[in-house]
């Protein structure tokens, strides 16, 4: 599908135009509350599911299953944002939204009380499938509800929702997991999810003209059949570590040109050749998401490891990131006049600087501190940067490619760390070390990559500020 800038300012209603508005004003205040609240929830349940997996692995006696665990809710969201992403354009965002979460509740009940692995895989993949699509019908409803000169600021509110769960989340989680069981880390957060949707759909009345799908936008199974050959084949490079030599080495190039191959028709063309623009845009979040999420998932367990921490300790690495990620977000939307080109080329940079101190620590054992520090840093370029790439996506799509276009960008992102998790884990099984130099090398690389495409996010014809 094709996508043409749109004329800026362009937010439905006269009022909307004609007083002054924020993001917290009357004429969005629940809207906004309401959209942060879903986030903040789902920010809570992600850095907990991160500190207490290695608990969870333990308790259900699920180490080969640990790597998969992680990339299977963000390969089966592949497939549920090309499903929200589609409705969206054709009904509009509020029907794939009230979907998406009440499967996303029913996959973290089914986390939550799941007896062995093989059971919490399957609810990480019904909530993966689901969670990962809330997201399309929020970022379209942000393109149709608010101006565009406030936008930025939402997506950095989006962010700002994490800093409490990142705060207390790892923490509280560990201690929750240590005091009765990681199973309650889950059934608390479903019972908050029902009250919080709410919350999200009431103020969404008043925009009932805006919020109209296009009903010629015509539903697309050929789409949905390439994202679930694009997600099967993530799932199957994740096993390939799994299988003996020297199969793995057949099974994992395959897996990783299938992925290429079947995402093409969900991301806009020129995403994969890094063509300027909306492309690059897509391109660099998939791989700063692979540098950025495949570090995160071993982190708890590296200190756990290395440094004998505990888990509620372990897991105050995350707060840091949090924190600075917030931080980060709100300091950008406060610089509209610098471009979305030189926000990414900063935060690119310092995202690969905090990856190589990370990897230091591993490779020398150097004070724990310092890798607090380190992805401290890592978490403020993410934060920099990651609404930046919002911004210019919408900036540059038509009304009825938003759900499309929004889809493509948390598409490359799922897919970006589902990829980057299980070639950490096929890389590590290869050198079968105590240690996590391998896993970290492997992300450093990304981050690498992602530096070096950082200019090209920049539309033809337009010059930086």
């Amino acid at each position: 599908m094709s996508s043409t800038p749109r004329p800026t300012d362009a937010g439905p209603g006269p009022t909307r135009r004609t007083r002054p508005t924020g993001i917290f004003s009357v004429d969005f205040r629940w809207l906004s509350f309401g959209m942060f609240a879903l986030v903040f929830l789902a920010a809570f349940e992600s850095l907990a599911v991160t500190t207490v997996m290695p608990l969870i692995a333990d308790d259900l006696d699920g180490w080969s299953l640990f790597a998969v665990a992680f990339a299977i809710p963000l390969a089966a969201g592949v497939v549920g944002m090309v499903i929200a992403g589609n409705w969206a354009d054709r009904i509009g965002p509020v029907p794939p939204l009230v979907a998406s979460a009440l499967i996303w509740l029913i996959g973290v009940l089914i986390a939550g009380t799941a007896t062995n692995m093989g059971v919490f895989v399957v609810g990480r993949f019904v909530h993966g499938l689901a969670g990962a699509a809330v997201i399309v019908p929020l970022y379209v409803i942000v393109a149709r509800t608010y101006p565009d000169r406030l936008r930025a600021r939402v997506f950095a509110g989006f962010a700002a929702a994490w800093v409490i769960p990142s705060i207390v989340g790892p923490a509280v989680a560990g201690l929750i997991a240590e005091a009765t069981s990681w199973h309650w880390v889950f059934l608390g957060v479903a019972v908050l999810a029902l009250p919080v949707s709410v919350m999200v759909l009431v103020p969404l009345g008043r925009w009932r003209e805006e919020l109209r799908g296009d009903r010629s936008v015509s539903w697309s199974v050929g789409r949905l059949l390439w994202a679930v050959l694009a997600a099967g084949a993530a799932l199957g490079l994740g096993l390939a570590k799994d299988l003996g030599d020297p199969w793995r080495w057949v099974a994992a190039p395959v897996a990783i040109a299938v992925v290429l191959v079947a995402v093409r028709p969900l991301l806009p063309p020129g995403t994969l050749s890094a063509r300027r623009g909306m492309p690059a845009t897509v391109l660099m979040r998939a791989l700063v998401a692979a540098a950025f999420f495949a570090t995160e998932v071993y982190l708890p367990a590296f200190f756990r490891d290395t440094y004998d921490l505990r888990p509620s300790v372990a897991g105050a690495v995350l707060t840091g990131a949090g924190v600075s990620w917030a931080a980060a977000s709100w300091l950008q939307g406060r610089l509209e006049r610098v471009s979305n080109t030189v926000v990414v080329r900063i935060a690119s940079g310092l995202l690969l600087l905090a990856l190589v101190m990370v990897l230091a620590v591993s490779v020398f054992t150097l004070h724990p501190a310092i890798g607090f520090v380190a992805w401290t840093v890592a978490g403020f370029g993410m934060g920099f940067m990651y609404p930046r790439f919002s911004v210019a996506v919408l900036e540059q799509s038509s009304t009825r490619a938003q759900g499309f276009n929004s889809a493509a960008l948390s598409i490359g992102e799922s897919l970006g760390g589902s990829v980057s998790i299980a070639i950490t884990a096929l890389v590590a099984s290869v050198f079968a070390l105590d240690r996590y130099d391998p896993e970290f090398t492997v992300t450093v690389v990304f981050a690498f990559v992602a530096l070096l495409l950082a200019s090209r996010i920049r539309p033809p014809g337009v010059a930086d500020r």
